[in-house]
């Protein structure tokens, strides 16, 4: 076993409280839901709390991307703890995946305390590519543990508490999940295309029901604090901060290159992985997949078959902080969307990728969301997509077709589902980002 021991971003030493530069008191800087103005559409994201409008792109990094991450740990999804120091362990290595093709790496990631929950992140590496010369990777949540996503033995059980479904019993996973995700996976034609691809299960660092009282919560609290706050991160947040901890690893792994990584997600992960982009500038390519509310789609949306920002907090309690439960019929109070969000991701490639089917998840919103994060594009001097691109006729540009350069859109006929063709608009998309001219 290769034993690796990493150093996190941060200055604080870990321990299993917060960090105090992380974890500023921000209740008494921000006004409460009552102060702020009602805005009906998705606020300019280049105008920040108190009115000054950004101009220069020194603006937006120094001041306008500060507060809006401030924002939305305070209003949304909770304050993330600062990044810890890993210990990353190499379990299990085998060079003959896939009949040969791939090197399959099972590795521990550690951080908190010895009895913290750790995650095991699996990595497929093709095993035919130029001496010297190391793939970008896909980094990505998987929702029933690595054994789904690939038949293969040796690939080690999910060992923790799962959600009720096929080849779970009692909340734990069987011998019959083997691969059972797989189609939405797509290993072999990821590493034929080129691309290493790493996922770890996302119940490894916050299991997905209410309560916030396992997985890594009880390790990371404010100093003194022994139950969850009204500020404190929650699942998705969790998540994200889950995914920042695997590209710790990823940036020392020499099997692949540490300055193409690409964080994709689906539905709920598809959340975590934006948000996981947006304040990770490790991350060169942003793909949230079918994300909808609380991630790729407006709180301020249109769509009477969307989901909304009182449904989703009302079917899952432990996703978000309790303030955003405050702008449940009251989104206007919001002072950002999830436009800002995909801002603070500029100048770095963002796709979104919808089904015309899974309304739910919004995918005319979605489209709204993107032409808005355009003009902090604009300020780095980057394509977005134009303001006159109909989010309500996708025909104009036809299904199936990708719009956008830096930032896309992708909309086909589908469900609420990844499949290869969703995966090759993936890459796709990815090899371009990789190809163009900083």
């Amino acid at each position: 076993m290769r034993f690796i021991a990493i150093l996190g971003a941060s200055v604080c030493t870990l321990t299993a409280q917060w960090c105090p530069m992380a974890a500023m008191s921000r209740a008494a800087d921000f006004p409460e839901i009552g102060e702020l103005p009602s805005v009906k559409e998705l606020p300019d994201p280049l105008v920040m709390l108190d009115g000054t409008r950004v101009t220069t792109p020194e603006q937006w990094s120094d001041r306008r991307k500060p507060e809006l991450k401030a924002l939305f740990q305070h209003y949304m999804y909770g304050e993330m703890p600062a990044a810890p120091k890993i210990a990353a362990t190499v379990r299990q290595t085998d060079r003959d995946g896939l009949g040969g093709k791939a090197t399959i790496k099972q590795v521990t990631i550690a951080f908190g305390p010895p009895e913290c929950p750790t995650i095991n992140l699996l990595l497929f590496v093709p095993g035919h590519r130029d001496k010297g010369s190391a793939p970008p990777v896909v980094l990505g949540l998987n929702f029933g543990g690595n054994h789904t996503v690939l038949d293969d033995p040796r690939i080690a059980l999910a060992n923790g508490w799962l959600p009720t479904g096929p080849g779970v019993e009692q909340n734990r996973a069987t011998e019959a999940a083997r691969g059972k995700d797989a189609g939405r996976w797509q290993v072999e034609h990821v590493i034929e295309r080129g691309f290493a691809l790493a996922t770890f299960y996302y119940g490894d660092v916050a299991p997905d029901h209410p309560g916030l009282k396992d997985g890594v919560f009880p390790f990371f609290r404010k100093a003194g604090q022994a139950e969850p706050g009204p500020t404190d991160w929650g699942a998705i947040a969790a998540w994200a901060w889950g995914l920042q901890r695997a590209v710790d690893y990823l940036i020392t792994d020499g099997d692949v290159d540490p300055k193409r990584i690409v964080v994709f997600g689906h539905s709920r992960n598809g959340k975590a992985a934006l948000l996981a982009g947006a304040f990770d500038e490790r991350i060169a390519v942003v793909i949230p997949h079918q994300a909808g509310c609380g991630g790729s789609a407006p709180s301020r949306q249109h769509n009477p078959k969307a989901e909304s920002v009182t449904k989703i907090n009302d079917s899952f309690p432990h996703w978000f902080d309790a303030e955003f439960k405050k702008f449940g019929g009251h989104e206007d109070k919001l002072p950002f969307d999830q436009n800002c969000l995909v801002a603070l991701c500029a100048p770095r490639p963002v796709l979104f990728t919808c089904g015309e089917q899974d309304q739910w998840a919004n995918p005319p919103g979605q489209l709204e969301v993107l032409k808005s994060a355009s003009a902090v594009y604009k300020l780095f001097d980057r394509a977005g997509i134009s303001a006159d691109s109909a989010a309500e006729d996708p025909t104009r540009w036809g299904f199936g077709k990708r719009i956008g350069a830096t930032l896309a859109y992708y909309i086909r006929n589908s469900s609420h589902t990844v499949d290869r063709t969703y995966w090759d608009v993936f890459l796709d998309f990815a090899e371009a980002a990789f190809r163009a001219k900083p």
